[in-house]
Order: C-alpha cells, then sequence, then structure tokens
C-alpha cells in the first residue's frame, strides 16, 4: 500500500502541491459549519445560521463552476489570486458582521462575496493530471485526493467547532479565511506544477455538466452533502442538549477514523468491481446507517453512531470522482470536478438549513431526521443513474476503472 502512494509523491513537486492544497481546501469544510456554530452562538438562532451557511456554500455552487472554466482557459494563477482576495476580505467582513451585530442583511451580503472561493481540490487534480495523465499512477493520485477531500470534509468540521466553542465563535471563520490565505498563496506560488491550459477539442467549448454520467455523481454528492450538513448540525445541537458542547468536535471527528482509514485502503487494493456497482453498495451502507442516529441517547452512544455512519464516506467520494476522471475531457476538467464539489457544497447548504430547521421544530434529534432522507435520496438515485453509470463504465486515460480505490 504504501508503495502505491509513494510512487505519486516521488514525482517533483508533489509533495509541495498536495500540502498546500490541503491547508487551502480546509476552509470548504470549516467555513459552512464555523458559519453555523458562530451564528448560533451570537444570535441564539439556528433558522439564521443556516440560512446564511446556505447562502454561502449555494453561491459558492455556482460560482465555482464558473472560475473552473476560467482555470481551464486562463490557467491558475491569473485567475485563481484575485478570487481568493475577494473570498478572505468577505470572510473577514462576515466575522465582523457578526461580533459587532451589524444588520442582518450583511451576514448574506458578506456571505455571498465569500462564496468568490476557489475549488481548490480540482485545482490539485488537474496538477496530478499534469504530471500523470495516461499512466497508472493517476489512479492512485485521484484516490488520495478522494481520500484527503473526505477527510478534511470532516476534520475541518470538527477543528472548526472545536476552536469557536474553546475559543469565542467567530474564531472557525477566522481560521477558516487565514488558511485560505495562506494555503492558495503556497499552491499558486508553486508555478513548475501548473497546468498549462488545454486547447479545446473543435474550436469551442461546453460545459461539463451537460455530461450524463458527472449529472448522475453531482447528484449523488448532493444527497450525501445534505448526510454531512446535517450531521453536524445535529450533533452541535444533541451534544449542548446532553449539556457537553465541547464535545461536539471529538464527535464529528470520529466520522474521519474509521472512513479515512478505509479510504486509504482501498486506495492501494483498487478492488475490481466496477465503479457502478461500487457506488450503489457505498451509498447503501451509508443510508443504512442513518436511523440509528436518531435514537442516539448520550454523547458515547451518539460517537458511535456517528462513527458507523462514517465509515461508507470515503468509498462513496472515492467511486465518485474516479468515475468523474475518466468521463471529462482535459480541457474542461477542472470545471468537471468542481461541479461534483459544488454538489456536494449545495448539499450542505440543503443539509445545514434543513438541520436547523428540523432541530428549531422537532428537538435536537431532528436534523438526524434530515440526514436518514438524505441517505434515502442518495441509494434511489445510485439506482435510477446505475444504467448511465454502467454504460459509461469503461476504461480511460486516467485509469478510472482503477481509481475506485
Amino acid at each position: 500500500m504504501l508503495t502505491a502512494y509513494g510512487e505519486i509523491f516521488q514525482a517533483p513537486g508533489a509533495k509541495g502541491f498536495a500540502a498546500a492544497g490541503f491547508v487551502a481546501r480546509l476552509p470548504v469544510a470549516m467555513a459552512p459549519i464555523g458559519i453555523v456554530t458562530m451564528l448560533s452562538q451570537t444570535h441564539g438562532a439556528y433558522w439564521l445560521a443556516g440560512a446564511v451557511a446556505a447562502t454561502f456554500a449555494l453561491a459558492n455552487a455556482l460560482i465555482a463552476p464558473q472560475i473552473s472554466r476560467l482555470v481551464d482557459k486562463a490557467g491558475q494563477t491569473p485567475v485563481v489570486a484575485p478570487a481568493t482576495v475577494v473570498s478572505v476580505a468577505a470572510f473577514a467582513m462576515l466575522v465582523a458582521a457578526a461580533h459587532f451585530r451589524w444588520p442582518v442583511w450583511t451576514l448574506f451580503a458578506a456571505s455571498l462575496f465569500a462564496a468568490a472561493m476557489p475549488s481548490v481540490p480540482a485545482l490539485v487534480r488537474a496538477r496530478w493530471t499534469a504530471l500523470f495523465r495516461d499512466r497508472p499512477a493517476l489512479a492512485t493520485a485521484f484516490a488520495f485526493e478522494s481520500a484527503a477531500d473526505e477527510l478534511v470534509y470532516i476534520a475541518g468540521a470538527s477543528l472548526s467547532v472545536a476552536i469557536s466553542v474553546a475559543l469565542f465563535p467567530e474564531a472557525g471563520v477566522a481560521v477558516a479565511a487565514v488558511m485560505l490565505a495562506l494555503g492558495v498563496t503556497a499552491l499558486l506560488l508553486q508555478r513548475s506544477t501548473e497546468p498549462r491550459p488545454a486547447p479545446v477539442r473543435g474550436g469551442r467549448s461546453t460545459s461539463a455538466i451537460r455530461l450524463q454520467s458527472v449529472q448522475v455523481v453531482t447528484l449523488i454528492l448532493i444527497f450525501m452533502g445534505v448526510i454531512f450538513a446535517a450531521t453536524e448540525v445535529g450533533v452541535v445541537a444533541l451534544t449542548k442538549a446532553f449539556g457537553a458542547p465541547g464535545a461536539a468536535s471529538a464527535v464529528i471527528g470520529v466520522y474521519a477514523v474509521g472512513s479515512f482509514v478505509v479510504g486509504v485502503a482501498l486506495g492501494a487494493a483498487r478492488p475490481e468491481m466496477a465503479l457502478h456497482r461500487q457506488i450503489v453498495l457505498a451509498t447503501a451502507i451509508v443510508a443504512l446507517t442513518q436511523p440509528p442516529l436518531l435514537f442516539a441517547g448520550g454523547v458515547a452512544q451518539l460517537a458511535v453512531f456517528v462513527f458507523l455512519s462514517g465509515v461508507a464516506v470515503s468509498p462513496t467520494f472515492i467511486t465518485a470522482f474516479g468515475i468523474v476522471a475518466g468521463r471529462v475531457p482535459a480541457h474542461m476538467l477542472t470545471e468537471g470536478v468542481t461541479w461534483v464539489m459544488t454538489g456536494l457544497g449545495v448539499g450542505m447548504a440543503s443539509g445545514a438549513f434543513l438541520g436547523g430547521w428540523a432541530i428549531d421544530l422537532w428537538g435536537s434529534h431532528g436534523a438526524f431526521a434530515v440526514s436518514t432522507f438524505g441517505g434515502l435520496a442518495a441509494v434511489l438515485t445510485t439506482a435510477l443513474g446505475r444504467r448511465i453509470l454502467a454504460e459509461d463504465d469503461r476504461p480511460s486515460a486516467a485509469g478510472a476503472a482503477q481509481c475506485a480505490a
């Protein structure tokens, strides 16, 4: 297993951009739950916290693919640098608006501009592709990125909640902004691995979202995002109801333990099962592990149920990106990956809002009804889209048939 991963990191510059990318993508997970934690403490209303977080995530879902499309045409540095400046400045405004209790509309306005945050996972995958295009190592690189994404979404959320509870309500969002600035700067300074804009086939460019496989996978990831966000919001509310708000970060963190280990193992094993079958199995396991959360009666039991619900997350992520990696042409790779990532963002936005609303309506366990719905919807979407994914499940230059792990 270590040999497979050691191979990809022997490439010049790989360690550098992978490390920078890891730091730069943490805000993707930290910001939404950080906004929820911040505003639930400063304003005391989960509906407002969820609505502002949803505004940020939904706006980012619309803006990020357009930024990535420009990146495919003009390169990373000319597009990503100004977008990051706008996003970091807006995060600073959001922190100030929450701290000084500015009018509510300023919270929404700041979240809209903060949504200019570029899709770092897509930028990093483009660099891996430039290094290993048409080589088997690319499959392992994509698997590593999928496992890293999954870890970031869970560990980043845990970190955001932990520092907001331990320090001050605005700390999670503030640290996310700092990490975005530092991580993107470090990534863009590594010019030797920055991919050149790819020529457009046929002299004209279409959108990656027009590919059916991308559409199906994006929809699946939307429901996975619902599960993530609703679970995170539910953990924050339920641990508070149990009288142990500080335990929220630890409970959310156990998501990463089993899921990350499974993801890394799959990255080296490269199972032979077809991708469309793998994703059906993975989403089914995710769906089955959601209902027990509705019956958690204490922090320890909640942690166990959250751990179990996270085990199949990594296989779902890895398989989904494996499918997309093999379907999207080189000249729209950054955009294609971004659509899938922003699909996850849409789901997280919806899950944060619906989870907060469910808590206000039904109590602390309410958010887990939303995550249970997300699991069922993911299975249904996978089943309905299985034929499309099966028809497209062919070997590709990116090694997608091996990228499920």
